[in-house]
């Protein structure tokens, strides 16, 4: 059986709130970094409702100070 690799969003969004802590960023220092109007893109990431875009998902990665790699995190469907 093998097993087919996914992005899991809300595992992603969960890691994503870690990463921030660590680097002492508060939704708000994301939201002007990145020039949104509103956090609500932002939430939707954190509680893993969407997943940030290839774009954003780089500048993340560069805020963050990590590999986009590392803000992604998979999960496997198994499949026959």
């Amino acid at each position: 059986m093998k097993k087919i690799p996914y992005i899991n969003s809300e595992k992603t969004g969960h890691h994503i709130d870690e990463l921030m802590l660590r680097k002492g960023l508060s939704v708000r220092d994301l939201q002007m970094q990145f020039g949104f109007t509103t956090p609500q893109a932002i939430y939707k990431w954190l509680h893993g409702t969407s997943l940030p875009s290839i774009d954003n998902l780089v500048i993340l990665s560069v805020i963050l100070g990590v590999s986009m790699d590392d803000i992604i995190v998979l999960d496997a469907h198994p499949t026959k």
